[in-house]
């Protein structure tokens, strides 16, 4: 005899978990005299051979402790039916084992006990099923000729009493046989799909049999069918889902008792079964539940969206008419196939795969396993588009199941077979996970549990066992990682592949897409010139030079982002433009090839932003800023500043150190710019320091003001250092330039011109007239240098805010401004000054002019009713004058109804009312003042929220439009590419709402804002 062993020790051996004393001894409890009495403790070995054979198909279930604990309650619960007066069974002395029936049936019919064991270690919810009816676990013996019971989902529905609780008992046996089999390797996943959809036929069509004959007698029985849809309809149904139908009524005489049979049929189902879901129907829950053929014929021809066609792929008729079924299946199918040509086709398609993920919460996406990343709603959504868009013209492809599809795909060449394979592969293993994780406790779930236990669980129920040096859920994560993985990588390929090897002229794993399937694939997925796009795509992928190959890997992820996009064209054309120009570069396509996520960056880029695409075509070697994070966010002020005036001063001509100060300056635009397009984008947006994914975006409206303006102030600065260069004559005149509108404000957009005055203070010694002369020299050479033509944004210097606007001089000293503003100055220059501020030049010099101006724009004693009265006039003349003709006060973001100029001429008129008394309302920045306002009770707060919500859409939505136009335009349309392009950029979905919503909020602004000017 071997060293003596403990009974947990050896217990451990047949898989109980034994580690800790407690689990122990429960199973030896089990096991030993008082229980099954399978157990010798003494000896610490099973009781005989049947024993053994018992405790070993025990060791082999999922869960060995779950079948243990389960199969003792199933003896426990049989002995108790048979136990006598005295609570023994009669005639058996000993553990509850003693005379049991279900055990002596194990021992003697080895495919009940593997049948029954591996139910009762998978599934705890159909355990106790048997532990609630002890007499049902015999549907699962061996056949008299040797096989295992049917397991094709058939109904036996013979026994009296309630016929739904007949239906329920039959429809659990038939259940337990199909996981019976399932569990045991009797029945492939294709198999077990095909069951449990034959199961839920047969059940619709016994309660539908159930609440016809519950119709008052006499009356008409009505023509009505039960169409299947979803995974019901495609035969691929799984342990525990809804059950999606529609119902079909023949006429309008029949409406009535089909509705009642309908609704009847409904209950009875989720008594039974699972609950039956008839959203599917015309106008979803809002519709009425039954609709005659004719009716439904009229819906499908006008209202019906793209999903709805896709949704009707999968139409079976399951139960009722059958004939009437099939006929309304016939009588949609020339709509269902003519869906891909509808206009709205293609936004409802991107809708649909927005939503592939939408409504999961972030924390359980990786653990998704049907609409997470790589899950099977990807597989799914994939293929029904690819069939809704060439079964138009290849009938092979209309079948309802995925497989099925995606096999037929594969042999009419519109999918490679290596990539058909690849995907089938994945859909068979997350479908096996998804059922095992369903069949554990009878409910609906599709997240991979996180509890080492629950892992364990899974793992071994799906068959995974451990081997040196890895666990069983070591070898499941990593199997689903690559099935994941793969999925993801083939989804977009899936779509794209294809289209770039029917132009590439290279051989092709089995493809023949042919020239008129590869337009009608682009036109479904949104290029309003597909064929334009098959020759862009021929230029950038024909041949079989490394670069075309490469080009071919890339272009499947790219043309998916531009499919998103308002405008896909758009961004392949100038894909394919950056590529003309940097194509023959060695770094430009390893770059996009091996450098994360820069390749769908530049996507997102080139097909949301014409600034951004116009920026990178002028300097295609900045896409390298998309490739580091830091590269993505703005310049601190002192850089900027630092590195314009070394470029400068690298030059000793004053146009070549002009045109580098403007590079830099292009270089720093289009650093913002991307940054902005990307900052909505999910998992392209430049993370922060701490790694969180979020940048100052276009959703911090003031960070974006600033950091331009601190571009434009570098800028400023650097061309004065040049101009002053070229003036050598006075080094010691002090010369500042003061930044006003939306520059002093430091909210400058995209295309703001620079608003500036200039300010010198002559040298000691030198006259008025020689030093007012040099000043206007440095003035005009800054605005000559900035304005030359040159292949960069314009930067418009604009001095038209000066004392007597254009009629006036340039430049003025110190003492001329003083004077003039003490003796001439009118109240809108008071208001102008109120965002003056020193942007560069002499430093001391800026800050006396500000002091010096302070009196005017802060007046201690505030305004005059008068001056009050002349502001709302000279406002009310803006509005009137300024608003282009024909241009829409509602959506005009700078001079229309709640938007950027009503806010500031609110904000303006309290600054000049109440800065002399309230320093905090000394400030350029609008929404500082505002918040100073109410902080110091001068406006009602629920006023400033509305004013600083109506002020910052308005900011956000101008530079949005700048950004997707790459010009200059205040006004939001109503509709069209730009207003999608606005709502991508801006992070939401839908247009209409977009747009209800900033009507909304341009009101409340507006009624805000006219209070605050009439206080």
């Amino acid at each position: 005899m071997g060293r003596p062993t403990s009974a947990t020790g050896r217990l451990a051996r047949y898989g109980f978990d034994v580690a800790d004393s407690d689990g122990g001894a429960r199973a030896a409890d089990l096991l030993g005299p008082t229980g099954l009495d399978l157990w010798r403790p003494q000896t610490q070995e099973p009781t005989d051979e049947a024993a053994q054979e018992l405790l070993t198909a025990l060791s082999r279930a999922a869960d060995p402790d779950l079948a243990l604990r389960q199969l003792h309650r199933l003896v426990e619960s049989e002995r108790r039916t048979r136990t006598g007066p005295n609570g023994t069974a009669a005639g058996t002395p000993g553990g509850i084992g003693a005379g049991s029936t279900v055990l002596a049936a194990l021992h003697d019919d080895p495919g009940l006990r593997r049948r029954v064991i591996a139910v009762l270690g998978a599934s705890s919810a159909l355990g106790d099923h048997l532990v609630a009816n002890p007499d049902q676990w015999t549907v699962l013996r061996t056949e008299p000729d040797g096989l295992a019971p049917s397991a094709d989902g058939r109904l036996d529905v013979t026994g009296d009493g309630n016929p739904v609780a007949v239906l329920r008992r039959a429809y659990r046996l038939a259940l337990l046989r199909i996981a019976a089999a399932d569990l045991t390797g009797g029945r492939a996943l294709e198999q077990t799909m095909a069951a449990l959809s034959g199961l839920a036929d047969a059940t619709l069509s016994a309660a539908y049999r159930i609440a016809v004959d519950e119709l008052p007698e006499g009356a008409a029985l009505p023509r009505l069918a039960v169409v299947a849809m979803g995974k019901c309809g495609g035969g691929e149904l799984n342990y525990v889902s809804d059950v999606d139908v529609i119902f079909v009524a023949a006429e309008d005489e029949d409406l009535a008792a089909a509705t009642t049979v309908a609704t009847r049929l409904i209950h009875i189902c989720g008594l039974v079964a699972w609950p039956v879901d008839a959203a599917l129907r015309p106008e979803g829950n809002r519709g009425p539940l039954v609709r005659t053929l004719a009716s439904h014929l009229a819906y499908y021809r006008r209202w019906a969206r793209t999903w709805e066609f896709q949704a009707l792929l999968k139409a079976r008729p399951a139960a009722g008419d059958l004939a009437l079924g099939q006929e309304w299946i016939d009588a949609l199918a020339p709509l269902v196939w003519q869906a891909a040509e509808r206009p709205e086709a293609v936004e409802d398609v991107r809708a649909m795969r927005r939503k592939i993920i939408d409504h999961i919460p972030p924390k359980e996406q990786e653990r998704e396993i049907k609409r997470g990343p790589g899950g099977l709603r990807d597989i799914e959504f994939a293929v029904q588009l690819l069939q809704l868009v060439h079964g138009r013209g290849d009938e092979s492809l209309r079948t309802p199941g995925t497989i099925p599809a995606l096999r037929a795909l594969v042999t009419g060449g519109y999918v490679g077979r290596a990539d058909g394979e690849a995907l089938l592969r994945g859909y068979r293993f997350l479908r096996g996970v998804e059922h095992r994780l369903q069949l554990q406790g009878l409910r609906r779930t599709h997240t991979v549990p996180t509890d080492p236990g629950a892992l364990r669980w899974l793992a071994t129920a799906l068959g995974y066992t451990a081997s040196p040096g890895r666990s069983a859920v070591e070898a499941f994560r990593a199997e689903w990682v690559t099935h994941a993985t793969e999925v993801r990588r083939l989804h977009a390929k899936l779509l794209y592949r294809p289209l770039l090897e029917s132009v590439a002229r290279v051989p092709a794993d089995g493809l023949r897409l042919t020239p008129q399937a590869a337009r009608n694939r682009l036109e479904i997925l949104g290029f309003a010139d597909p064929a334009g796009a098959l020759r862009h795509l021929q230029a950038l992928t024909g041949g079989v030079s490394r670069t075309a190959a490469i080009q071919r890997t890339l272009l499947p992820v790219l043309l998916s982002e531009f499919a998103d996009a308002p405008e896909p064209d758009r961004g392949l054309l100038n894909y394919r433009q950056v590529s003309d120009s940097l194509g023959s570069t060695p770094w430009y396509l390893r770059l996009l090839r091996d450098s994360g996520p820069v390749a769908r960056r530049l996507a997102r880029v080139l097909s949301s932003s014409r600034y951004a695409a116009d920026l990178l075509a002028r300097e295609p070697e900045a896409l390298r800023l998309l490739a580091e994070e830091t590269e993505l966010r703005p310049r601190p002020r002192a850089v900027l500043f630092d590195g314009f005036a070394a470029a400068a001063d690298r030059h000793t001509d004053p146009v070549e150190a002009t045109r580098a100060v403007r590079a830099l300056r292009r270089r720093e635009l289009l650093r913002l710019a991307c940054a902005d397009v990307l900052s909505r984008a999910g998992s392209l947006a430049p993370s922060r320091g701490d790694g969180e994914r979020a940048t100052p975006g276009l959703a911090d409206i003031t960070a974006v003001g600033t950091a331009l303006s601190d571009v434009t102030d570098a800028t400023l600065a650097a061309a004065l250092r040049t101009a002053r260069a070229t003036q050598p004559s006075m080094p010691d005149l002090k010369f500042a330039v003061i930044g006003m509108g939306r520059l002093g404000g430091y909210e400058s957009n995209y295309l703001s011109d620079a608003d500036v005055l200039f300010v010198y203070e002559p040298p000691e010694g030198v006259s008025e007239s020689a030093a007012s002369a040099a000043a206007q020299a440095i003035a005009e050479e800054l605005r000559r240098l900035l304005g030359m033509p040159a292949p960069d944004p314009p930067l418009g210097v604009d001095a038209d805010l000066r004392p007597e606007g254009r009629q006036g001089p340039l430049v003025r000293s110190l003492a001329a401004y003083q004077q003039y503003y003490a003796r001439w100055s009118r109240v809108w220059e008071a208001q102008a000054l109120l965002r003056a501020r020193c942007v560069c030049g002499d430093a001391d010099l800026g800050t006396r002019f500000e002091q010096m101006v302070d009196p005017v724009r802060y007046p201690a004693d505030g305004l005059t009713r008068e001056q009050i009265i002349e502001i709302r006039r000279i406002k009310a003349r803006v509005e009137t004058e300024r608003l282009p003709r024909g241009a829409d006060p509602a959506t005009h973001t700078k001079l229309g109804r709640g938007g950027l100029a009503d806010v500031e001429w609110a904000v303006q008129l309290l600054q000049l009312r109440h800065a002399g008394a309230y320093p905090a309302l000394r400030g350029t920045r609008t929404l500082d003042a505002l918040t100073a306002a109410r902080d110091l009770g001068l406006i009602d707060p629920a006023d400033a929220e509305a004013m600083a919500a109506g002020w910052t859409l308005a900011a956000q939505v101008r530079n949005a439009l700048m950004l997707v136009r790459g010009r200059t335009g205040d006004q939001l349309p109503r509709h069209g590419v730009e207003l999608a392009g606005v709502v991508r950029l801006l992070g939401a979905d839908d247009p209409g709402e977009f747009l209800d919503e900033y009507l909304r909020t341009g009101r409340r602004s507006r009624t805000a804002t006219q209070r605050v000017l009439e206080m």
